[in-house]
């Protein structure tokens, strides 16, 4: 999703507010004079502050319900007409700074008080594709339509990929990117495609167009849809990288190398190769922990010494692996990116990292017996234990 949020996870469900709800209940009574303004807020301010932000935006989507014309065209319309109007594009490469600055004010509604329009369409318009697809699109260029239009990929998959076809070459970049980011298999807070992580061919066609779009913003969504595509087909993006890196202009090689990113972290021998970075390490690896120990909410310490070989010049992606200790006592490894380097014959290279024990929202610590691995090239080149402490 384009817009910033706050990191602190406390501050999510205060992007939806008291405030926003007020902001809503004025444009769509500016839109539709008829609107019942007061028993819209009313219904929506009830029981809002204690709930998360997704519930945040389905519970003012049922006020929406209750309040908006029962016809689903009409509601469109008067949703359409609250809008702000679309802003000129200032960041022609990289809009979702556009959508970032993007909220409600004086001539429409925009930013995360869109969230519960698209949740409206989601639900209300599914009887009603064409229309809610219109919609959408103008909702996109506001906020973001990329989880409200998956229940429609479900419902009419045919009709929607006509659709997207058409989307992928809108002049608006926010368009181009919802047709990526939109059917994505698995987009992070989004509907599952069940029938797309099955078999992912239908997006293939339009990811295609879009990995050379000329707004970065549009190839990232590129990147993260074909990284979604390598949990579950990972010869796909192989296969991918075959075609469409070679002779491939820069920006197409970000983005595949950022595609790349899930299948080099975890060795796969295709991708690796398809990178130049089949070869094992030829050389003296080395791991140094200064400490054995660390607290939760500190950071362990250590340093690499690499010592190439004699030979050719070696190209090798370090990453690292940190085996976890979960609550049950077993461990569960995550692998972290390091550096991308070259090493002449008989060159020594050193490198220090903190990788940090802080607790975050989408991570718990467990005090135990921790390893941690460095791999070059996908290999386990090194290890160390250390133990993490309360």
């Amino acid at each position: 999703m384009p817009l910033t949020i706050p990191t602190m996870a406390t501050a999510f469900k205060h992007l939806i507010d008291r405030d926003l709800v007020h902001d809503v209940g004025q444009h769509l009574r500016r839109a539709w004079p008829a609107f019942p303004q007061e028993a819209f807020v009313a219904q929506a301010l009830n029981g809002l502050d204690a709930l998360a932000l997704k519930a945040r935006a389905r519970h003012i989507a049922h006020a929406l319900a209750d309040t908006l014309p029962r016809d689903f065209h009409a509601a469109a319309e008067v949703m359409e007409a609250s809008l702000r109007p679309v802003p000129q594009p200032r960041f022609e490469h990289d809009p979702d700074k556009e959508l970032g600055q993007l909220g409600t004010d004086a001539t429409g509604l925009g930013g995360w008080a869109l969230w519960a329009f698209g949740e409206y369409v989601a639900h209300h318009g599914l009887a009603h594709p064409d229309r809610a697809l219109r919609t959408l699109h103008a909702l996109t260029q506001r906020f973001t339509a990329e989880f409200a239009i998956r229940p429609f990929i479900v419902a009419h998959p045919e009709r929607v990929f006509a659709t997207l076809q058409q989307w992928q070459h809108d002049p608006s970049a926010h368009v181009r990117r919802l047709v990526s980011e939109g059917s994505r298999p698995r987009l992070p807070w989004g509907l599952r495609l069940q029938a797309l992580v099955q078999d992912p061919a239908p997006t293939l066609p339009l990811l295609r167009t879009l990995q050379d779009d000329p707004s970065a913003y549009v190839r990232r969504s590129v990147a993260n849809h074909l990284n979604d595509i390598a949990k579950d087909h990972p010869e796909r993006v192989v296969d991918w990288l075959r075609t469409h890196l070679p002779e491939a202009p820069a920006s197409r090689v970000q983005l595949l190398r950022h595609a790349s990113r899930s299948l080099i972290k975890a060795g796969h021998p295709g991708t690796l190769q398809a990178w130049g970075l089949g070869e094992p390490f030829h050389g003296q690896a080395t791991l140094h922990l200064p400490a054995p120990t660390v607290r939760i909410g500190e950071a362990l310490s250590f340093s690499v010494s690499l010592h190439a070989a004699p030979g050719p010049q070696q190209t090798l992606e370090l990453d690292y692996r940190v085996h976890h200790v979960k609550a049950n006592g077993e461990t569960s490894p995550k692998t972290f990116k390091g550096k991308r380097l070259r090493l002449s014959p008989h060159e020594a290279w050193h490198w220090t990292k903190a990788h940090s024990f802080q607790p975050i929202s989408t991570r718990r610590y467990h005090p135990g017996h921790h390893r941690l691995e460095l791999l070059l090239n996908g290999q386990v080149v090194a290890c160390a234990d250390f133990d993490l402490l309360a």
